[in-house]
Parts: C-alpha cells; structure tokens; sequence
C-alpha cells in the first residue's frame, strides 16, 4: 500500500484530499498531514519517522511556498505531486522533480491518474533498491573496489579509491569524494563502514572513517591527520593505537 503525507496551510484543503484519497482506500494510506511546512519539514528529516512513499505538496503557503519547503528535504525519495489552484507553476514543478501537478479542485479522475503514476514510481525504488543490495552483495563476494550507494533516488557506482573520507551526520553520511563531490546517503557511519574495503578504510573516529591510502600527514602532537583534499580529521584517542597499526 502506498504510504502518504499532506503538506497544505489550508485544513480545508487536507480534508477534501483526504476525502478524495479515501475513494482509494486498498491503495494509499494518509501517514499524516501538516499545515506548518517547519513541522513537515521536521518529520521529513527525522530518519525515525515512517517516511512516505509520495508527497502531496502545496505550492503557494504563506510561510514557505513549497519549491523553498523541497530544498530544505535532505533526502527526496518519494514521489512529490504539486497541488495548487494556480497553473503557471507547472513547468518548475517539473523542474522540482515532481511527477505529476493537481490543479484544485481536484478532479478524481485526475487523482486516479496520478495514484497510477505513484504506483509505478514506488515500483521503480523498491527495483533500485533490489538492484543496489544485489550489487552490494557481489561486490562483498569479490572484493570489488566499486562501491553501490543510493542517493538523491539514484544509484552511484563509485571507486572506492575515489572516496577520501566519510563523515557522520547523524542517522545520515556525507561522503567525499577526490574530486570534491560531497554525497549524502541515508545510511548510518557504521553501515557505510561495512561496505568500504577494510584493508584501506579505518573508522579513525566515531564520526569520521578515512581512506589510508589518502592521508597526507598526521600531525601527532596535535592528534589529527591531513587528507589529500586537505581537511583536518582528528584522530580518537582510544583508536589511536589501532590507527597506527595500520599505517
């Protein structure tokens, strides 16, 4: 079943969606609905929230239209639809990556139309995420150096080598990249350890994990190494031993 949220100022216009919605019953469930786009925003970010698998956005919100209210998502997995009484936002909706654009009042018509299009999306991830387990899986199995992270709804096929170091952001992890690139992936600091080649990874802090192979000094007065790009990763001191085993 798919699994949606509401974002509209207007209680109003929650409750006649929610109504229309109701008419697809064995195929979508409302999770939840807000009139502050900051709450929604909140609970779209929390990683510990039941995250949606579509979006029904108001544009025009007094406090925050909603182009501003998706830039402020970390991560957009789920398939947004435009609702507005307006239809000159049309072609930057689509710019915005949404799949479909309901002018209000919502025909049913035009919803089941859209349920259609969901459906299809949702079917879309889930293969992706199939794709990238079975990829993880045999990369682990031959002790590939090509790592399979899924981001911003894509999969990335990336060299290990590439990858300078991997920084902790809370349920959240940023990777960085030689060539500058900073990737936010929705895995946790210890499940992107798992997938790195230990032989030239090591967790030198609880927030950080670092390539070996490109460090470029490590300061030991001062308990920290200097990476290839040039940031400054400090070194835990209980993993301070472990670390210079390795090196």
């Amino acid at each position: 079943m798919i699994r949606a949220v509401i974002v509209d100022d207007e209680p109003k216009a929650i409750q006649s969606l929610t109504w229309e919605l109701s008419n697809f019953g064995d195929e979508i469930e409302i999770l939840t609905s807000f009139t502050e786009p900051e709450e929604a925003i909140a609970y779209l970010n929390t990683s510990g929230a039941p995250m949606p698998d579509c979006l029904f956005l108001d544009i025009q919100m007094p406090t925050m239209d909603g182009f501003k209210f998706l830039e402020k998502i970390r991560n957009k997995d789920f398939a947004i639809i435009i609702t507005t009484a307006y239809n000159e936002y049309a072609i930057k909706a689509l710019k915005h990556e949404a799949i479909d654009y309901l002018l209000k009042p919502i025909d049913s018509d035009d919803l089941k139309d859209t349920i259609k299009k969901i459906q299809k999306h949702v079917s879309k991830q889930f293969n992706s995420l199939r794709i990238e387990e079975a990829l993880s899986n045999f990369n682990a199995k031959f002790d590939q150096k090509k790592i399979t992270i899924n981001t911003d709804g894509k999969l990335i096929f990336l060299n290990a080598d590439d990858v300078v170091f991997v920084e902790s952001d809370g349920n959240y992890s940023t990777i960085v990249t030689k060539d500058g690139q900073r990737l936010l992936i929705t895995k946790k600091l210890k499940e992107v350890n798992d997938i790195l080649p230990e032989h030239y990874f090591f967790r030198i802090h609880n927030s950080y994990i670092i390539n070996l192979n490109k460090i470029k000094e490590f300061i030991k007065n001062e308990g920290y190494v200097v990476m290839e790009s040039n940031h400054k990763i400090p070194v835990a001191r209980q993993r301070k031993s472990d670390f210079l085993e390795k090196i």
